[in-house]
C-alpha cells in the first residue's frame, strides 16, 4: 500500500461526500473535507474597502483553525491535490479560498467537477481538471460584497431606529413585500356573488349531470338569485331539452418536466409537507451518497440539487427509454427527443435533479432509505421517469342542451391511456376522475330530473405558502436555486412573518421593516432591480462583465439613500399594548410587548420585575374536564393548532379538534368541531354522534 506522501489529496465539502469518493479513487488518493467555507468577511465590520475597488477583507472563519491546519498538513504530504467542492458558484469560490489558504497555483489545473456522486462519474471527472474559473468565483464575490454592502448599511439603522436584532437584505426584503402586498390585496378584497345551478337529466335510462351555460346563444353569468329565478321561470318542466351539439375529442396531456430546485422544493411542500429547507437537506443527503451494503457500497443517488434547468443526458434518457421499455413496454417510451423549455435567465449549468441511475427504483431502496429520504427520492424517481413517457390520453365529450333559449353544458372524459400516469399523478392529475356520459347524439332529447342553484362568492388571493413564494420569486427573477431556502428561513427568524397552518402572514413588526425599506430604499424592494442584477451576475460568470463595475453600478444610487437615511428615519417606537389586567407578582398593571417570536404579555416594572405571559386565544369554551379553566388555542413545536385548557399543568385535557359550547345528546360527553373532506362536521369524541355544519 502506497504511503499517504505518494497520494494525491483530494479535498471536497462533506465528510460524508468524502468516504464515497475515496472508495470510488481507490488506494492512491486520500479524500478530506473542508466542511464548507474555510474563508469569509469577518462578522464584526463591514468588510468591504469600498474606496479601493471593493476589495473584500477575507479572514478565516472562526472555529475553523483546526481544519485548515488539517488541510495544509495533508497537502504537505500529497503528490498532488484536488479541489472536488460542488459544481457552482458557491463551490468555485469554496475551492479558490482553499487554493489560497494552501498557496496553491490558481492556474493549476486542480479543479474536478462532478454532477454525480457515482463511480465511473467520479473518475471520468478525474481524467479532465481544469483550472479554477475565476469568472465564477467573482461571481460569487460579486453577490457576497453586495449583499454586504446592504445588510451591514440598512441593518444598524434598522437596529437604532426600530429593534436591536433585525436585519435586511436584496432577496429577503423582496419576499417580505410580496407576503405584504398579498396580504393588503386580501385585506382590500370585495367578495361578489354569483350563481351555479347543476341539473340532472335523463336519457333513455341514463342519467348525467350538467351545469347552466348561457341564454339565447350566448354564454351568461348569473349575479344573483333574481336572475336564477329568471333562467329557472323560463324552463318547461314537462317539456324536453334537445340535444344541439355533441363534440367528441381525443386528448394529451403532457408529463411535466423533470425537477429543478424550485420545483422541487414547490411539489415537496405540496405533497409532502416539507418546508424547503427540509427538502434540500435530504435532497443533500440523497446527492452525497448513501450506502446501499456490501455489492454497491455508497452511492450517490440523485444528481445535483441546486439547479434552474430541465435538461438532461443523453446518457439518462437512453437509461429511461431501456427502463421503460422493459418494465412498461413500448408504447409507454417515448420516440421523439424530449426538449423542455428552462425559465427565462436559468443559467443552465447543470442537469435537472434526476436519479443517478433510474434502474435504482424506490422499492429496490425502501428498507436501507429513512422514511424522509425514500419519499423524496420517490418523488425524484418518479417525475423523472414520467418526463420520458408518454402523455396521457383521454376521450373528452362535450355536449350542449337547451330549451326555450336555456343552455345547459355536460362535460364528460374517460381515460383512454394511462401513458406517464402509470408512474406519475400530479395533485391535478390525482383530482381528474372519469366523468363517463351515455352515449349522446345531435338531434336526442334529455328529461330534465332536478335542478340545484347554488350560490357562492368570488375567493380573495390565497395568502402564501412556502411553495407559492418560491414560485414567485422564481418568477420575478429574484434569488436563485440556492437562495430560496435561506431566504424564508430568515424572514420567519426575524418574525417578520408567521406561519398560520401553511400560510405566510406578516407581522407588525415586518410592516413596520417593509414600510421603512420601501420609503428609503426603494431600489432594494424593486423586484425589477434586483431581478436584473441576477442576470448582470451570470453575465459575469460568463465573463462578459466586471465584477467591480457590476458592484459599483448598484451600490452607489443606494449610497445616496443610505445617506438621506440616515437623516431623515424618525425613531420607531413600538409601543406597549395595555393588557388589561394585573402582574401577579407586583401587582402592577400587565402591558403587551412585542418579542422576538411575536407579542406576549410582561409587567410593566420590567427590569424590576421580570414576570411575562404568553398570550393564549380563549374560544369561549369552559374545559369538559375539570369545569374550571377556559379551552385556549395554542400551537404545536410543528405550528398545529392544538386546544388545551388554561389551567395546564393542573388539568391535561387536550384535543387536536375544537370543543363547543353544547354536549352530546346521546351521552352528554363533549363535542367538537371537526374538518372533514367537503366541509365541517359536530361530532363526539365517543364515536355515537355526528352533524353536518350547515354553510
Amino acid at each position: 500500500m502506497p504511503s499517504t506522501k505518494q497520494k494525491n489529496l483530494v479535498i471536497v465539502e462533506s465528510p460524508s461526500k468524502a468516504k464515497t469518493i475515496e472508495k470510488y479513487l481507490g488506494r492512491n488518493y486520500h479524500v478530506v473535507a473542508s466542511l464548507g467555507h474555510v474563508r469569509d468577511l469577518p462578522k464584526s465590520q463591514m468588510g468591504v474597502d469600498i474606496e479601493h475597488d471593493y476589495e473584500p477583507k477575507y479572514i478565516s472563519i472562526r472555529g475553523k483553525g483546526p481544519v485548515i491546519k488539517d488541510l495544509k498538513k495533508e497537502a504537505k504530504k500529497a503528490k498532488r491535490v484536488y479541489l472536488a467542492a460542488d459544481p457552482d458558484r458557491e463551490g468555485e469560490a469554496i475551492a479558490w479560498h482553499v487554493s489560497h489558504l494552501l498557496g496553491l497555483d490558481d492556474d493549476d489545473k486542480n479543479r474536478v467537477v462532478f454532477n454525480e456522486i457515482t463511480k465511473d462519474t467520479v473518475k471520468q471527472a478525474f481524467k479532465t481538471p481544469r483550472s479554477i474559473d475565476m469568472n465564477l468565483v467573482d461571481a460569487q464575490q460579486a453577490r457576497r460584497v453586495l449583499d454586504r454592502l446592504v445588510g451591514y448599511s440598512i441593518s444598524p439603522i434598522l437596529w437604532a431606529k426600530v429593534k436591536k436584532g433585525l436585519s435586511a437584505g436584496r432577496v429577503q426584503s423582496i419576499a417580505l413585500k410580496l407576503v405584504i402586498e398579498r396580504e393588503n390585496e386580501i385585506k382590500k378584497f370585495v367578495p361578489q356573488e354569483y350563481w351555479t345551478i347543476e341539473s340532472i337529466f335523463k336519457h333513455d335510462k341514463d342519467k348525467f349531470k350538467a351545469n347552466f351555460y348561457g341564454l339565447d346563444g350566448k354564454k351568461a353569468e348569473l349575479k344573483n338569485n333574481d336572475e336564477v329565478q329568471d333562467v329557472l321561470g323560463r324552463v318547461d318542466k314537462k317539456k324536453d331539452f334537445s340535444i344541439d351539439k355533441v363534440t367528441k375529442k381525443e386528448r394529451k396531456r403532457m408529463p411535466a418536466a423533470p425537477f429543478t430546485t424550485s420545483s422541487l422544493q414547490q411539489e415537496a411542500n405540496k405533497r409532502l409537507n416539507f418546508k424547503t429547507r427540509k427538502t434540500m437537506m435530504i435532497a443533500q443527503q440523497l446527492y452525497e451518497g448513501i450506502n446501499l451494503g456490501r455489492k454497491e457500497g455508497t452511492v450517490g443517488l440523485i444528481t445535483y440539487m441546486r439547479t434552474d434547468s430541465k435538461r438532461i443526458s443523453k446518457v439518462a434518457e437512453a437509461e429511461a427509454s431501456k427502463f421503460i421499455h422493459e418494465e412498461y413496454g413500448e408504447p409507454f417510451a417515448i420516440i421523439k427527443e424530449r426538449k423542455d423549455k428552462n425559465q427565462e435567465g436559468a443559467q443552465d449549468a447543470h442537469e435537472a435533479i434526476r436519479p443517478s441511475s433510474v434502474f435504482r427504483t424506490p422499492a429496490s431502496l425502501k428498507d436501507i432509505l429513512s422514511r424522509d429520504q425514500f419519499r423524496l427520492y420517490s418523488l425524484i424517481w418518479s417525475r423523472f421517469v414520467a418526463s420520458q413517457m408518454t402523455p396521457a390520453v383521454f376521450d373528452t365529450m362535450t355536449v350542449d342542451l337547451s330549451q326555450n333559449g336555456v343552455m345547459f353544458r355536460a362535460n364528460g372524459s374517460k381515460i383512454k391511456f394511462e401513458g406517464y400516469r402509470k408512474v406519475y399523478q400530479s395533485a391535478a392529475d390525482k383530482a381528474r376522475k372519469d366523468n363517463i356520459l351515455p352515449d349522446l347524439a345531435e338531434g336526442d332529447t334529455a328529461k330534465l330530473q332536478s335542478n340545484d342553484p347554488a350560490q357562492h362568492f368570488t375567493q380573495p388571493p390565497a395568502r402564501f405558502t412556502e411553495a407559492s413564494l418560491v414560485k414567485a420569486l422564481e418568477e420575478n427573477g429574484v434569488g436563485r436555486p440556492s437562495t430560496y431556502a435561506p431566504t424564508i428561513d430568515t424572514i420567519q427568524r426575524r418574525y417578520y412573518v408567521k406561519l398560520n397552518g401553511k400560510s405566510f402572514e406578516p407581522t407588525e413588526l415586518g410592516e413596520i421593516v417593509d414600510n421603512l425599506i420601501q420609503a428609503y430604499f426603494p431600489d432594494i424592494v424593486n423586484i425589477d432591480f434586483t431581478a436584473n442584477l441576477e442576470d448582470e451576475l451570470d453575465h459575469i460568470e460568463e465573463g462578459k462583465e466586471d465584477w467591480v463595475k457590476v458592484v459599483d453600478r448598484y451600490y452607489k444610487p443606494f449610497a445616496k439613500e443610505l445617506e438621506s437615511a440616515e437623516d431623515k428615519i424618525e425613531k420607531v417606537q413600538i409601543k406597549d399594548e395595555p393588557a388589561g389586567m394585573d402582574c401577579d407578582i407586583c401587582g402592577a398593571p400587565m402591558v403587551i410587548k412585542m418579542g422576538r417570536y411575536g407579542k406576549f404579555y410582561a409587567c410593566s416594572r420590567f427590569p424590576a420585575c421580570r414576570n411575562t405571559k404568553p398570550i393564549v386565544k380563549e374560544i369561549g369554551v369552559i374545559c369538559p374536564k375539570c369545569k374550571k379553566g377556559q379551552v385556549i388555542e395554542r400551537k404545536s413545536k410543528k405550528n398545529r393548532i392544538f386546544y388545551g385548557c388554561s389551567r395546564y399543568p393542573d388539568c391535561d385535557f387536550v384535543s387536536w379538534d375544537k370543543p363547543i359550547n353544547r354536549d352530546c345528546p346521546k351521552d352528554g360527553h363533549y363535542l367538537v368541531e371537526k374538518k372533514v373532506k367537503g366541509g365541517r362536521q359536530v361530532i363526539c369524541p365517543n364515536g355515537d354522534y355526528e352533524e353536518d355544519i350547515q354553510k
